[in-house]
């Protein structure tokens, strides 16, 4: 009997282990003391809530200025020898407002006097954006009554400054394995000498899933303003519907095209252990929000998954008879783009064209050197450049059990008066890429997301 029950004690304490969640929060959620109570009663209202990495506080209101952004102007001011004392009193006053309405017993006179002469000696800008994460850090540990880990700590990056996953992993992991609860503010790490390295902007969304993959979590929540992953940008289509549940790749595919619910480096430490994202609304948390998985079972409601994009491409198209049998005639023109230090997004051909996108403003400062080198090495007939081209992104795992998915989209935007620049699809069948002008841009995410989205609820 004894032993049964032993057994029964056992399997529940594994379960409690396997349920830790980890919860990030962006600046939004901590933008001020009204913004950390939701977060303090979210935090409380699961007990498996046991790691918290915050962002520094963002906008409060529109026109408002994030403390990262503040922290940049403040050490510019202070590299270049000028007063800098109004810029760091505008953030200790940010910050003191959240303390002083939390009703804490909290001062942070000892880490600002550190901060000042940091940037009097030219820490460096990763050093100062880091700032408005690690004060938060020290904030919301000090408001939940949990134990507080800087991330210089634990988060390791080389001495190139290089991120270094497997080190951190067993750093982190080692002490987390130490820890039952603790904050761990995002963004940002250190080298072996303890300089502080940041990742990029939006970064503490990929501290978050470093911290899950090293404590193992059953689920990693990462907290912002909206309810979940929206099937396109809000700011074209009004009140778009929110995807229940997509996976890392469909995001990876939308993320890269713009959309930025999360930082698409975010992607990879989770997926590498198996670990779902969970998108939810600090202003709504009743709401189910996103599941982000590995792979899923469950059928997309809809037969794509989201629509994203972005302007500002080129398009450098080469004619020459016969194309198709010069072996070799790709890789002469994309070493072109190599040798100049570009990428390229994408390149549909025939069997006598070639097409290479890639961004404009990058394109620009070396676009002769770059026909140049084509001409020199390939002896086209004919290069032509189009400019002030969008590339659009519909994705969706459903697409390639859906016939005419293509057929619908290029209707679609033929019924908006659009013409298509360019057509791109995936071997996996699982996302489209659509060329059009700029100025089509918002016309078509608009028209391509009726007949998918408006049609189906109509």
């Amino acid at each position: 009997m004894q032993s049964a029950f032993r057994d029964r004690r056992s399997r529940c304490a594994v379960k409690e282990e396997t349920m830790k969640k980890v919860v990030k929060f962006g600046g939004s959620s901590l933008a001020s003391a009204e913004q950390f109570r939701k977060v303090g009663d979210i935090i409380r209202a699961d007990s498996n809530r046991k790691y918290v990495v915050p962002s520094a506080p963002g906008r409060r209101y529109s026109g408002d200025s994030k403390v990262t952004d503040m922290l940049y102007t403040c050490y510019e001011r202070a590299a270049q020898g000028m007063d800098f004392q109004n810029d760091i009193f505008a953030i200790r006053k940010r910050f003191d407002e959240i303390i002083n309405g939390l009703g804490l017993d909290l001062s942070l006179n000892e880490e600002f006097a550190v901060i000042e002469e940091n940037f009097r000696k030219k820490a460096g800008r990763d050093y100062a954006a880091s700032r408005g994460e690690y004060l938060n850090g020290i904030l919301l540990a000090n408001y939940l009554g949990i134990e507080y880990i800087d991330a210089a700590d634990v988060i390791c990056f080389t001495e190139e400054g290089q991120f270094d996953p497997e080190t951190t992993n067993k750093v982190l992991g080692d002490r987390l394995r130490q820890t039952e609860r603790a904050v761990i503010p995002g963004f940002y790490g250190a080298k072996p000498d303890g300089t502080i390295v940041t990742f990029s902007r939006g970064g503490s969304d990929i501290t978050g899933s470093i911290v899950a993959r090293a404590c193992h979590a059953a689920v990693y929540e990462n907290w912002t303003d909206v309810s979940g992953f929206l099937l396109t940008d809000p700011h074209i289509v009004e009140n778009p519907v929110v995807i229940s549940t997509i996976t890392y790749k469909e995001l990876r595919e939308l993320s890269y095209m713009g959309a930025s619910v999360l930082h698409d480096e975010a992607i990879f430490p989770v997926r590498q252990a198996g670990i779902p994202i969970n998108i939810r609304n600090t202003n709504d948390p009743d709401a189910p929000g996103t599941m982000i998985v590995k792979t899923t079972g469950v059928k997309s409601k809809y037969t794509i998954t989201g629509i994203a994009g972005r302007k500002g491409f080129a398009a450098i198209n080469i004619e020459k008879d016969r194309m198709n049998s010069e072996i070799g005639f790709g890789r002469k023109v994309l070493e072109a783009f190599e040798i100049n230090g570009l990428s390229f997004e994408h390149m549909p051909s025939g069997i006598d064209t070639l097409s290479v996108f890639l961004e404009y403003e990058a394109f620009a400062e070396k676009e002769q050197a770059v026909l140049a080198a084509i001409n020199r090495t390939t002896q086209p007939d004919l290069i032509t450049i189009d400019t002030d081209l969008a590339l659009i992104a519909v994705v969706g795992r459903g697409m390639k059990d859906a016939r005419g998915t293509a057929g619908r989209v290029f209707a679609s935007l033929a019924h908006a008066r659009i013409n298509v620049r360019m057509i791109d699809q995936g071997s996996d069948e699982e996302n489209i890429i659509i060329g059009v002008r700029n100025d089509d841009f918002e016309a078509a995410i608009r028209a391509i997301y009726q007949i998918f989205v408006d049609v189906q609820l109509g």
